[in-house]
């Protein structure tokens, strides 16, 4: 199995980095005039002009103001930046630029495991919208062997439905009792989600996104995607949902018939037995993968 460990390590420190981050462009904003919760559209427009133009250039605003420079930042004094001119935004501007660092050395450790994973080359590279980091995440976070049913994986990602109909969540009537050990050692129950909100999470929420900026020609995802939504937008039943309430429907199956073909190719490279979904069997629905 993948080591979970590096990638949750992972998205700790890009987690940290991106505080960080936020915190250096805050620091930065105030310096140009801009008071702590107000607008950017109250600064004048030589400073707005500044931020638009960080933010054309640059994918994280943050790096434009720490990287252009960066590795010239201890050769000079202070008053020759215009963004590093005291030491406090200095260790700012370090720290960042060392979990940049140390981000991007993980990342290309955990890119280089996967691409020696089976399920990577036979199934996951060609689709379009998943990377090494996200294949990574699924890698770690499934089990296969375990998981004898399809549904095991809807499950475990949150993505199944409850006694109640509706899709799983945090609801209060989808919390069941867990057994747990108190700080006294003794043994006791609270209430506990059912699934797994970290691999959810970055599935519906990641996953799903990648999928929608796919053409429907080049990722069957992004096709079964719009045909769901077709289908919620022109059924009876649905019509009364709201236009967000559908296009979540709409990922989440697209999501569960994503795992649905990745369990099925999975369970095959492995050499593991496999069976038909439920609504194939039973209800007589068929996916066209």
């Amino acid at each position: 199995m993948f080591p979970k460990s590096l990638i949750r390590s992972l998205y700790d420190l890009q987690h940290i980095r991106i505080q960080t981050g936020n915190r250096i462009c805050a620091e930065i904003k105030i310096r140009l005039g801009q008071l702590p919760g107000k607008p950017e559209k109250d600064l004048g427009e030589k400073e707005q002009m500044y931020l638009k133009k960080a933010r054309q250039e640059f994918k994280r605003i943050a790096d434009c103001f720490v990287l252009s420079r960066a590795d010239k930042y201890l050769k000079v004094k202070f008053e020759d930046y215009k963004i590093i001119s005291d030491p406090a935004m200095l260790i700012f501007v370090e720290t960042y630029v060392k979990q940049l660092d140390y981000e991007d050395k993980i990342e290309k450790i955990v890119a280089q495991i996967v691409k020696q994973s089976p399920i990577w080359r036979e199934f996951l590279e060609p689709i379009k919208g998943i990377g090494p980091l996200m294949s990574a995440v699924i890698l770690s976070e499934f089990d296969i062997h375990k998981a004898e049913r399809i549904s095991h994986f809807w499950k475990y990602a949150g993505l199944d439905v409850a006694d109640d109909g509706r899709g799983r969540g945090r609801y209060k009537e989808h919390l069941v009792k867990q057994k747990y050990t108190n700080k006294d050692g003794k043994e006791a129950e609270r209430d506990s989600i059912t699934f797994n909100p970290f691999l959810k999470t970055k599935l519906v929420g990641v996953l799903g996104s990648c999928f929608l900026k796919q053409s429907p020609e080049k990722c069957k995802y992004r096709q079964i995607y719009d045909d769901y939504k077709h289908r919620l937008e022109n059924h009876i039943n649905h019509r009364e949902k709201t236009k967000g309430h559908r296009h979540n429907m709409a990922i989440r199956y697209m999501i569960k018939m994503f795992l649905q073909d990745l369990w099925l190719a999975w369970r095959e490279i492995e050499g593991l037995p496999i069976t038909l979904p439920y609504s194939e069997v039973i209800l007589g629905h068929k996916h066209i993968a």
